[in-house]
């Protein structure tokens, strides 16, 4: 069979009432390479060449702009309940397969109405259906603490944003957070209020990141990281000083402490040269997180 040309595709796509975008992953910043004549009045106007991340995160915000985020980097298909407006759509991201391709390079996007009780009931159980299959891909993907990634799943991350800054010969920035005299708090406080800590640290250090696309990770133990697609080393030490500043004004009470009555993180700034050829996303994130193990 003839493949259909793109052109034939692009008229198709322009021409259905469903909402859909095209998203370029195997670029930097994942931008929309594709959106039909339906979407305008969801995006307000040509989102073509934004990032995919600032796209959603204006039209439903920041907290489903992240979850959307890890999902796309999960490789999976999966979706979201999405409230545009006066109207409910289900947010539907599919991962578009080439031949010969063990992980998508497009992501497909469809916004489907929630009118019509048929309609709106065959939604429902594919939501449900994807929503199930997403939970047990969180289950592996995710620290049983405090939710976000775990150190598996983010080396999958660092590795897989790695080659697509390789392609670009682009930069990309980690930053290693890290409690001070954990286990200090442990022994005054206990297992359950020190995974409390973990999880409100793990908070704080996620609502601080830049843009929806960024991660962050906790490895192991008193330890997380976060992945950056800024390359200015000087405003990634900002930034991390103020995720610093954010655990900090948490105030969560640190008895033991030597240096503040409240937790406090040290963090160690690294950007990565992803065009050097002489050291892999592995043998970098290893030589950053040193003995913090997986």
């Amino acid at each position: 069979m003839k493949p259909v040309k793109r052109n034939i595709l692009e008229q198709v796509l322009a021409s259905t009432t469903e909402p859909v975008l095209i998203v370029s992953v195997d670029q930097a910043d994942w931008p929309v390479t594709f959106a039909n004549t339906a979407f305008a009045p969801i995006g307000g106007g040509d989102v073509t060449g934004k990032p995919f991340a600032d796209v959603i995160e204006e039209i439903a915000g920041r907290e489903l702009a992240l979850e959307v985020s890890e999902s796309v980097r999960s490789g999976q298909e999966t979706s979201f309940p999405v409230e545009s407006g006066s109207r409910e759509y289900l947010l539907v991201l599919r991962p578009l397969l080439s031949e010969g391709d063990d992980r998508a390079r497009n992501y497909a996007a469809y916004w489907r109405g929630s009118s019509g009780s048929s309609t709106a009931g065959s939604a429902e159980m594919h939501h449900a259906l994807l929503k199930a299959k997403r939970r047990n891909r969180d289950l592996s993907r995710d620290d049983p603490v405090t939710g976000l990634l775990n150190g598996r799943a983010f080396r999958d991350v660092f590795e897989h944003d790695w080659a697509v800054a390789a392609r670009d010969k682009g930069r990309l920035s980690l930053v290693v957070f890290t409690l001070k005299e954990f286990d200090a708090y442990v022994e005054v406080f206990g297992r359950h209020a020190s995974d409390s800590c973990l999880r409100r640290v793990g908070s704080a250090i996620r609502r601080c990141l830049r843009r929806a696309s960024d991660v962050v990770a906790r490895p192991n133990g008193a330890c997380f990281v976060a992945l950056s697609h800024a390359s200015d080393e000087d405003g990634v030490r900002e930034f991390a000083a103020r995720i610093s500043t954010s655990v900090r004004e948490l105030g969560l009470h640190h008895p033991r402490s030597s240096s503040s009555k409240f937790v406090t993180v040290d963090f160690e700034v690294a950007v990565a040269d992803t065009a050097d050829k002489d050291r892999t996303a592995a043998e970098f994130l290893d030589s950053l997180l040193g003995t913090v193990a997986e």
